[in-house]
């Protein structure tokens, strides 16, 4: 235990040594933009902006960079660092895995464990304590994505993605274990790779939104353009954007009826939305993506970005706008001028999960209408990055700024060691926040002002 005592010891050292700018960042609310934007995870502290533009992204370049992170234990008494004002106290331990988390109306949180096949239930009390999680469904696949449906106080169904499905239980409010066998609602989603399918209904309730993931970071099995019949082909025959081959059907939202039926694709050129939900400001659907490795430390870009139907954000053969994946060169030159490119760009290899628009009145006015969206880190980058949740900012209109700023740090030990990887982020109904992280199995509640004591 010294070992790991030391070490955190160290690691507040470094964050208490942050350079001048990274420290005026969090007192002034300065955001940092160009060079100074990039950076690892010393940079990392609650307040700290971030703005990056498509100018710059630098060229690509080659990389063989593999930079796991051990996880180790959460050192005693440690906590997430989260703005003045507030507290964090987690509220589960040694959960298996718990990844996307979703509230009810009556304030339950539905925690997906994807790597046990079940989805828990947390009764959460009105101060914020809780018992033990109960088991809702098992003998699942993989699942991820949860929603209740209709929206209300009085949802009718708990609807849950599968890696390869979508399913339906019947749902009470305050039901804490399924009643009967699943309904299929969506069945034969391709598995492999991205398991990660999060879904969402519009705000009028009349489509259920699907994110599937592609199999591959970058299609190269893909057959060539050709075998399709040529370019004008595929424009004739797929939507904007779309894949084939062992592609097809991923990398890409797809809406449906609420009962599973009309299939339609929503947009494409999504490498892995893992996050989706709708801007209550807007109405919008906003997705978080996981862009491709292989290209550099610093590209390209993740992001965050509402979505219009029939738009694609070119994978695998463009990034970020017209920019062409150099292992896809020449292949289709009629998609460069038509890639949208997203709202919010994102520090590469932060690996972004999970969303959360916050609409609560708990925390400071200024909160309201932002989103926070949790990064998992990733793996394809010399200094580390990610292990955080960040703040997306909108301007009063709800359009968002293209900036972000840390919300909650401190999970980083060393270049080496990190002992939390968010996953889930939801709104409480008290307008508190969780987070869970898969590292440890833990889940967090941060609150604010005399609601955090």
């Amino acid at each position: 235990m010294f070992g790991v005592a030391r070490t955190v010891m160290l690691t507040l050292t470094l964050l208490a040594g942050v350079g001048l700018e990274h420290a005026k960042a969090q007192d002034s609310g300065q955001v940092l933009t160009g060079p100074d934007a990039f950076g690892g995870w010393e940079q990392d502290k609650p307040g700290v902006g971030r703005q990056f533009t498509v100018e710059d992204m630098p060229q690509p370049t080659a990389s063989e960079t593999q930079n796991f992170g051990t996880i180790v234990p959460i050192p005693d008494g440690a906590r997430p660092l989260v703005p003045d004002g507030f507290t964090v106290e987690p509220i589960a331990l040694n959960l298996k895995g718990p990844r996307a988390i979703r509230v009810a109306p009556n304030g339950d949180l539905f925690i997906a464990e994807s790597m046990s096949d079940d989805v828990k239930v947390l009764r959460v009390g009105e101060d914020g304590k809780t018992a033990q999680p109960e088991v809702f469904a098992n003998g699942l696949n993989k699942p991820y994505g949860i929603a209740f449906y209709p929206a209300g106080a009085d949802p009718k169904w708990i609807y849950i993605a599968n890696s390869d499905s979508v399913i339906r239980y019947p749902y009470q409010s305050g039901d804490i274990r399924a009643k009967g066998e699943p309904e299929v609602i969506v069945p034969r989603i391709l598995w492999t790779h991205h398991y990660t399918r999060d879904i969402t209904f519009t705000p009028d309730g009349k489509t259920l939104l699907l994110t599937v993931g592609s199999g591959s970071n970058v299609a190269l099995d893909m057959f060539p353009v050709s075998f399709m019949g040529g370019i004008d082909a595929v424009n004739k025959n797929l939507p904007l954007g779309a894949t084939w081959d062992t592609e097809e059907g991923r990398a890409m939202v797809l809406a449906y009826d609420p009962d599973g039926k009309n299939q339609q694709v929503y947009a494409t050129g999504l490498r892995n939305c893992s996050g989706i939900a709708i801007q209550p400001a807007t109405g919008s659907p906003w997705c978080v993506v996981n862009e491709r490795d292989g290209l550099g430390d610093d590209v390209p870009f993740e992001y965050a970005t509402a979505m219009q139907q029939g738009t694609t954000y070119g994978w695998p053969w463009y990034y970020i706008g017209g920019h062409e994946d150099p292992r896809h060169a020449g292949e289709r030159p009629d998609l460069k001028d038509k890639v949208t490119i997203p709202d919010v760009l994102m520090q590469a290899h932060s690996a972004p999960l999970q969303i959360a628009f916050y609409e609560g009145e708990m925390f400071p006015a200024e909160y309201k209408g932002s989103a926070f969206v949790t990064m998992h880190g990733s793996w394809n980058r010399g200094k580390r990055t990610g292990y955080k949740v960040v703040r997306l900012l909108f301007d009063e209109a709800g359009k968002p700024t293209g900036a972000y700023e840390d919300f909650m740090t401190g999970m980083v030990v060393s270049d080496t060691d990190v002992w939390g990887r968010p996953v889930g982020v939801a709104v409480g109904r008290d307008g508190s926040l969780f987070v869970s992280e898969d590292g440890n199995g833990s889940i967090w509640r941060i609150a604010y002002g005399e609601s955090a004591k």
